[in-house]
């Protein structure tokens, strides 16, 4: 679940909340880090850990899910959760282990550990973190690479999304790795490249500092040496966000068009579930960049639960009911989707028993939308406090 840790995601800054006492209790609902309610786990997703083969630098757990029967040569995909998530959690709510059985594709769901941060963040903005070769960004790419030798799948159609603090570290994966990455989804999250410290962390989710494309095309270019072709990018954002400002996606749009040599402008628009969305296409004439964004939406991944074929997820906090599902989209952009395997599925539908054991003393309600929380002022607070933010 991503929330006060999101901003300040780094070792040293998280530590800033690790000795406050009160700070969990301005989760809402009193959430956990499964997100969905005190003393209840996440409904189960089908993941299963297992042991790193790497050196895994960034000492991160490695969690799959192999859908029965997959073919050789299926696709990969990779989910990265939230601040305060956990790997089981956010791939259930999300949908993704639904549709790799859907449509036939494998799952790597990394989770952060506390030793790392204490708000189990992704270190998104740590350079040590989130650079070619080093920290959590091997480690992730080092998973990538056990999943495709164990499992015989195809290394041409690799994918990476992320909400949040896990948005900004697939913005940081598709940089570094490029040349693994075919394609990738930015949920609620930032630019590669906008901040290195928490200072600059702060400013970047709220204030959002908008830079040239150029720009920001260049800390994508100087990240790695690859000269080949570039992965493809879907973007969504709630177009209320107050913890990650609208204004990110923007800049990320501006980030990826430069990197694929686009001019900013869209080269279509359309409307897809009731919602905007934009499309650039490059010169061979394929959608390379699309950007959603969901009015009035909040911080989160937006879904559309139920059973029908473009359905998945269970709503819960940051896990948005809005009638649209980015999990299905994004996978659909990647080329995943097709006609539904004939091999029975799960669905995340709880029953009456389980949608019971997953409410929290709140009520019903709390299972659908989290309350909302100030986030900007108890960040803002926590900055002064520590000398991180003057007046």
């Amino acid at each position: 679940m991503p929330h006060l840790g999101k901003i300040l995601g780094g070792k040293a800054a998280g530590n800033l909340f690790s000795q406050s006492p009160k700070w969990r209790d301005l989760m809402p609902n009193g959430t956990t880090l499964n997100g969905f309610g005190p003393g209840h786990h996440a409904p189960p997703g089908g993941l299963r850990e297992v042991n790193p083969t790497g050196s895994n630098p960034g000492a991160l757990r490695m969690f799959k899910h192999l859908p029965a029967g997959l073919p050789d040569r299926s696709p990969l995909v990779v989910v990265l959760h939230g601040c305060l998530q956990t790997a089981s959690g956010y791939e259930y709510g999300s949908g993704w282990s639904t549709l790799a059985d859907r449509y036939g594709f494998a799952l790597l769901v990394p989770e952060q550990q506390r030793a790392n941060n204490p708000n189990t963040c992704f270190n998104w903005f740590l350079p040590g973190d989130t650079s070619r070769g080093q920290g959590e960004a091997l480690s992730i790419r080092q998973m990538v690479e056990q999943m495709v030798v164990e499992h015989g799948l195809d290394p041409k159609r690799i994918y990476v999304t992320g909400l949040s603090a896990g948005g900004a570290m697939t913005s940081a994966m598709l940089a570094a790795y490029p040349d693994i990455f075919a394609g990738g989804a930015i949920v609620a999250g930032l630019p590669y490249g906008a901040a290195t410290n928490a200072q600059e962390a702060f400013q970047s989710m709220l204030q959002s500092p908008a830079r040239p494309a150029r720009v920001w095309g260049d800390l994508v270019r100087k990240a790695s040496k690859h000269t080949g072709a570039w992965p493809r990018v879907s973007v969504w954002h709630g177009g209320a966000d107050p913890t990650v400002i609208p204004a990110n996606a923007q800049e990320i749009v501006k980030q990826w068009v430069d990197v694929h040599g686009l001019s900013v402008t869209p080269t279509r628009r359309d409307t897809v579930d009731g919602y905007p969305r934009e499309v650039w296409q490059d010169t061979r004439g394929d959608d390379v960049i699309e950007s959603y964004t969901i009015p009035r939406m909040a911080h989160g991944t937006p879904l559309a639960a139920g059973v029908a074929d473009d359905q998945c997820g269970a709503p819960g906090a940051y896990l948005l009911e809005v009638g649209i599902s980015s999990s299905y989209h994004i996978a659909k952009f990647w080329g995943l989707v097709g006609t539904p395997r004939a091999a029975p599925i799960k669905t995340e539908r709880a029953t009456a028993a389980e949608a019971e054991s997953i409410h929290t003393s709140a009520g019903p309600e709390a299972w659908k939308m989290p309350h909302a929380t100030d986030v900007r002022s108890v960040i803002t607070n926590a900055l002064k406090a520590a000398g991180l933010m003057k007046g």
